[in-house]
């Protein structure tokens, strides 16, 4: 499972993807989710706003599993 830090509370599920190098493109995160193969916590998700926070894990068909860790200052 890889981390994906990020600095601020929260990050949206969209923006993760792209960190993640899952999506290229917004649009691309966007067709993800709508195709169901992404999941939070072990449920399909298909809002790209969707707010993941740290100890949140998300998988991805074909990209992989991740989880969301804080990066502290």
């Amino acid at each position: 499972m890889k981390e994906v830090s990020i600095k601020t509370e929260y990050i949206a599920l969209g923006q993760m993807l792209k960190l993640a190098d899952c999506a290229s493109s917004g649009g691309h995160a966007k067709i993800l989710l709508e195709e169901g193969v992404v999941q939070v916590n072990g449920e399909v998700e298909q809002r790209r706003g969707r707010k993941l926070y740290p100890g949140d894990k998300v998988q991805v068909r074909d990209c992989g599993s991740f989880v969301i860790a804080s990066q502290e200052a």
